[in-house]
């Protein structure tokens, strides 16, 4: 429980926007438009044509990862413009390094632990 909380302090997210970024990030389409978004700005109609699914479909996987905060979109026109948001992908990120750390200290510990014992 200790390194739950260390783990959010670290990483300046809440529990609600670490869900919401994995539960964006647990789709495979999500995860591919963010992705294409973070090669470059596209349009929700381009981004459409890349999936064997509807325009509407697509737009709700896109509101998906606007409601937590991967991407934003804009209006250019008559389209949607789709961009990534770098900042909230460094901020998960930064959420795994810190997991990353707090699971090879474990190991490291338990390695001392099995070294002592020979």
């Amino acid at each position: 429980m200790y390194n739950h909380m260390v783990v959010h302090a670290a990483t300046e997210l809440s529990d609600d926007e670490v869900d919401r970024i994995f539960r964006a990030l647990a789709d495979a389409t999500r995860r591919d438009i963010v992705r294409r978004t973070l090669a470059g700005e596209a349009s929700v109609s381009e981004l459409a044509g890349a999936y064997d699914m509807s325009f509407a479909a697509v737009q709700k996987h896109v509101a998906v990862l606007e409601g937590a905060g991967l991407v934003t979109k804009h209006p250019n026109g008559r389209e949607r413009i789709v961009r990534a948001n770098p900042d909230a992908i460094r901020r998960a990120q930064a959420l795994l390094d810190r997991y990353e750390q707090i699971w090879r200290s474990r190991i490291d510990r338990l390695d001392a632990i099995l070294a002592d014992d020979e």
